[in-house]
């Protein structure tokens, strides 16, 4: 068996490509630009491209894009007084803290002085609560991306098994949630779980967010299985260079699967393509438009 490849770079074109057609939309119907905000602290080489990288797409797709740029040595204080301008910015509709922060600050505390209306990342306990209990939330944006990625290769999910491997507030818990809602049965497991690999082998559905490089191996996958890829793993090559893998040893899942992501091209493309379409629900939302931007 040779997995088909998911094709994330493509399906977040796509996705830039509907958010900018809506971004027109509003626009023109009720005057409404959507501005997005990044807040980054300090002066990771990563982060600062991750930054550059969403400012460039936000204005690809016709928002408006303010980046806040600040010293590493920021104080809590001076962070959260930034934020609360931000939250009376009626030319902002998204925030986004880019984590991590400096240790100093603590990231909490932050992501809840986020006004849940313009939370585009989904951090803040009021939109936790809201995905939790089935409301209408902004959603993060890496499950969401996960969950699209699932459906585009397996069609409609309702009655799988899905394991999730990780358990964080960014990813593993939140795709929990939404997988919840597509009606699938979920287990969360983790760097503790008994006989992990046995647990990942009844998946119909496995997503991979331990931050380990290659820890899934091939003969952890049921044979025929979705095997979505989140981590993002820098290690030695052959050649010495730096090069990226995921969480799961590509080539011997791919021998196994039915369906993999590549790292790089699978997930990552899909969680600007989400924050934008979150800034897009955030900013229709603030014209009195319900929904989601895309469904």
């Amino acid at each position: 068996m040779s997995a088909n490849i998911i094709d994330g770079k493509a399906i977040a074109a796509e996705i830039r490509a509907a958010v900018a057609a809506g971004v027109g939309e509003l626009d023109r119907t009720h005057g409404f630009v959507p501005g997005l905000a990044v807040v980054l602290v300090g002066d990771d080489p990563a982060s600062h491209i991750y930054v550059r990288n969403k400012s460039r797409q936000s204005a690809e797709v016709g928002m408006r894009a303010f980046d806040h740029i600040l010293e590493a040595a920021t104080p809590q204080a001076g962070l959260l007084g930034l934020i609360d301008r931000l939250n009376g910015d009626a030319a902002v509709h998204g925030i986004l803290v880019q984590l991590p922060l400096p240790a100093q600050i603590d990231s909490q505390t932050v992501i809840n002085a986020v006004d849940p209306r313009k939370d585009v990342d989904g951090f803040n306990v009021v939109n936790v609560g809201r995905l939790a209990t089935g409301q209408e939330s902004l959603v993060p944006c890496t499950p969401a991306g996960c969950t699209i990625l699932a459906k585009r290769a397996l069609g409609a999910l309702e009655g799988l098994e899905a394991v999730i491997v990780g358990r964080s507030n960014i990813v593993g818990k939140p795709l929990a949630q939404l997988l919840l809602k597509e009606n699938c049965t979920v287990t969360v497991a983790h760097s503790r779980t008994r006989d992990l690999a046995a647990v990942c082998r009844r998946a119909d559905l496995l997503v991979a967010a331990v931050g380990r490089a290659e820890m899934i191996r091939g003969d952890w996958i049921k044979p025929g299985a979705c095997v979505i890829d989140v981590g993002i793993n820098r290690v030695d090559g052959p050649d010495g260079k730096k090069r990226l893998v995921g969480d799961v040893a590509f080539a011997e899942a791919s021998a196994v699967a039915g369906a993999i992501t590549p790292v790089p091209g699978g997930v990552g493309p899909m969680t600007i393509a989400l924050l934008l379409a979150n800034t897009l629900t955030a900013a229709r939302a603030a014209a009195g438009l319900e929904g989601p931007a895309i469904s």
